[in-house]
């Protein structure tokens, strides 16, 4: 496996205003990760994202290999900018870090999977959503990895923007901290052990 690294980035918008959001379930999923290799987000500016920071970054190893080697080296970020200039960060932490497109992971909401679902795939369409379709044209390739976290369609004629802006209800708090987890897990697995069978793990019911 080669030691470059990869880039994992979360989609949301900042101010804590948004942070339960279903929007910002993919900073969510970062926080975890960010948790578990105890690896602390700082703020990027300066030369490498412009004078303002655009984005938080950890330097990381994810997961663990056979024989107890640490897991590969991962750039986990949280784009600092709002949901639909997504890209910018994005792109500019590719280019820094010199990752190419296969190795970039996106964590982000989904409004066409049910609530609590977790799918991967790599390229195809942004499905509507705009910090998608934003990194994907920053990044000039679809070919990036998603990890794509379930929120369910809105109830009713709800419109759907006004949807993700929302926090999750009450029963589905419940259950948010399984599903963080669970889309974690899912990071990793691609990581450590490739798309293919990652997909195979987290598509599979038992």
């Amino acid at each position: 496996m080669s030691d470059g690294p990869w880039l994992v980035v979360g989609l949301g918008n900042p101010g804590p205003q948004y942070a339960g959001n279903r929007h910002n379930v993919g900073q969510m999923v970062l926080d975890e990760l960010s948790r578990r290799t105890g690896a602390p987000f700082v703020s990027r500016g300066g030369g490498l994202l412009g004078r303002r920071p655009q984005a938080a970054t950890a330097d990381a190893r994810l997961g663990t290999l056979p024989g107890g080697v640490p897991g590969p080296r991962v750039v986990l970020a949280k784009p600092s900018t709002y949901m639909n200039v997504s890209g910018g960060p994005v792109a500019a932490l590719a280019r820094y870090h010199d990752v190419p497109v296969e190795r970039v992971v996106v964590v982000h909401d989904e409004l066409d999977i049910p609530f609590a679902d977790v799918r991967l795939k790599r390229g195809g369409g942004e499905g509507g959503h705009n910090g998608l379709r934003d990194t994907s044209k920053a990044l000039g390739s679809k070919d990036y990895v998603r990890v794509r976290v379930g929120v369910g369609r809105p109830p009713g004629r709800q419109d759907p923007a006004d949807f993700v802006l929302k926090d999750f209800s009450g029963p589905e708090r419940k259950d948010l901290p399984w599903l963080v987890d669970r889309a974690a897990d899912a990071v990793e697995a691609v990581v450590i052990e490739g798309l293919e069978a990652a997909q195979l793990r987290f598509h599979t019911r038992a």
